[in-house]
């Protein structure tokens, strides 16, 4: 009981913490205003890194020198403002998430996703809640990134729909996400690019060895595994008894499905 009091007193601490943390949104403008001024210090110090890169026209590993552009002179005004798109569209997640916010929204609005969710809560036994949410979140990198825009919202109706706190969801569809980041029983598309780079690491000894997107495979399932079963202990015996009593509102109950939204789900 007492070491239980301890690490509840130190998960308030880091709360509290956590809590004086400004908006993310002015993080990001600190952040940047601060690699902006970082980046006129090193300028002016003329520092700059030597480095083995891969040169894609010749198919060669070359030494390579970057020195650092001042982003507070002119020209380096000029690229700031003149890459904002080509920075905004070039995001790699950024097409997918769009796609699949799209599809969500189609779901969502002829109201499938609701009777598909409801079908799901009451499929599952209540004691495996957590460890579906945590598990959806460890697969939803298959598609890279989008699992932060769908699953965290979708875990807090999940939670919702069986009367836990929302919150409580959105935390076990995090440590999923986060937690099992490139861990999965499928093959997703981080592996043949994390391959790429292997392979030209390799190729620096053996010029005619490859990395498989499968090299990683059994590793990925053990990590499945486990990072399920510590994200649902976590979710169940730490974050869900911090939290406190959510009222549920007669509109948050789950209704039962009805004979054409189950015609609908086939």
């Amino acid at each position: 009981m007492a070491n239980k009091q301890k690490n509840f007193r130190f998960l308030n601490l880091i709360e509290r913490a956590g809590n004086r943390l400004p908006d993310p949104s002015f993080l990001f403008i600190f952040l940047t205003l601060l690699t902006i001024i970082a980046s006129a210090v090193a300028a002016y110090f003329n520092l700059s890194v030597t480095y083995e890169g891969f040169n894609e026209e010749t198919g060669t590993i070359e030494t390579i020198t970057a020195s650092v552009n001042n982003l507070l002179s002119v020209e380096g005004f000029q690229y700031m403002v003149t890459n904002v798109i080509d920075n905004f569209t070039g995001f790699f997640p950024l097409g997918t998430v769009f796609t699949v916010i799209i599809g969500v929204s189609v779901t969502e609005g002829t109201g499938m996703l609701s009777v598909l969710l409801k079908r799901i809560v009451s499929k599952t036994p209540k004691a495996l809640i957590s460890a579906m949410v945590v598990f959806l979140g460890i697969l939803s990198n298959v598609a890279s990134s989008t699992g932060y825009i769908v699953l965290l919202p979708l875990g807090a109706i999940i939670f919702l729909a069986s009367k836990r706190h929302p919150v409580a969801g959105i935390a076990a569809a995090y440590a999923g996400v986060s937690g099992g980041w490139t861990a999965n029983l499928l093959i997703g598309s981080n592996d043949p690019l994390y391959a790429g780079i292997s392979t030209q690491a390799a190729n620096i000894l053996d010029p005619n060895y490859t990395v498989q997107p499968t090299g990683n495979w059994f590793f990925m399932i053990i990590s499945t595994i486990m990072v399920t079963l510590i994200g649902t202990y976590i979710t169940d015996k730490i974050v869900e008894p911090k939290l406190s009593t959510y009222s549920f509102t007669s509109s948050e109950t789950v209704e039962t499905i009805t004979d054409d939204e189950r015609r609908g789900l086939r």
